[in-house]
């Protein structure tokens, strides 16, 4: 699926991209100079594209930074 762009209250503009049926990322827009977020997906909805901007600022406000991501090097024992 594709992503949906949106601005918050603020006025930057985030993309909501679904990653996974629990789990939402908020990627910066162009404008914006933040970190990509994190949230837990509603429940009651799977598709950004259905809520409304009241909701996903909502899901913005209570989201986290994301951590970086350890990988193992296949190098290391």
């Amino acid at each position: 699926m594709g992503f949906r762009t949106f601005r918050d209250r603020q006025g930057r503009e985030w993309e909501v991209r679904d990653r996974s049926s629990t789990e939402w990322e908020f990627v910066p827009g162009r404008d914006n100079p933040g970190a990509t977020l994190w949230a837990r997906a509603p429940g009651y909805e799977q598709d950004p594209f259905e809520l409304s901007v009241e909701e996903l600022q909502r899901l913005l406000d209570a989201a986290k930074p994301m951590a970086p991501r350890e990988r193992k090097s296949p190098f290391k024992d």
